[in-house]
């Protein structure tokens, strides 16, 4: 089985990745949980200086995330033509003009999904990010290519 198609990375796409990828670290967790944690504070009596810094802790990462997101799309040339994905049953390759990289299944980290995308993390912090809205009906047959190839503790894709 062979699947191909091209995606399009824009701000929007780089943004559901990077809160996707920020609020299931540890560090996002925690801040989301501090700001909340002090704007309930406010509401068991805590002063309004409380509620004013959970306010401006639980809105200051999606905002940078938003900036962040605008600024990597600007700042990378590849982003502005589409990538080429190819999924065979040895691994997926990407390619764009006249280059090419390829990584093999059982090297991906692991696959996860947003609302908006399917995201194939080939390490820790690096990830192919596939938009739902580029993929259209093929978006079921990566999944079943990516669920078939991986081992079901590295993927965890809602549909």
């Amino acid at each position: 089985m062979e699947i191909e198609f091209d995606v399009t990375i824009t701000p929007a796409v780089l943004y559901d990745y990077m809160l996707h990828h920020t609020y299931t670290s540890a560090s996002g967790l925690i801040g989301a949980a501090a700001g909340a944690l002090m704007v309930v504070a406010y509401f068991m009596g805590a002063g309004v200086l409380v509620l004013i810094a959970g306010i401006i802790i639980l809105a200051y990462l999606p905002w940078t995330l938003f900036l962040k997101s605008k600024q990597q799309y600007l700042a990378n040339p590849a982003f502005k033509t589409p990538l080429h994905y190819k999924m065979t049953e040895e691994g997926v390759t990407v390619s764009q003009s006249d280059e090419m990289q390829g990584q093999k299944w059982e090297d991906m980290y692991k696959a996860v999904s947003t609302s908006r995308s399917l995201i194939l993390y080939t390490s820790p912090v690096n990830a192919s990010i596939f938009p739902k809205k580029d993929l259209g009906v093929q978006t079921s047959g990566v999944i079943e290519m990516i669920s078939t190839h991986m081992p079901p503790k590295k993927v965890k894709i809602r549909s």
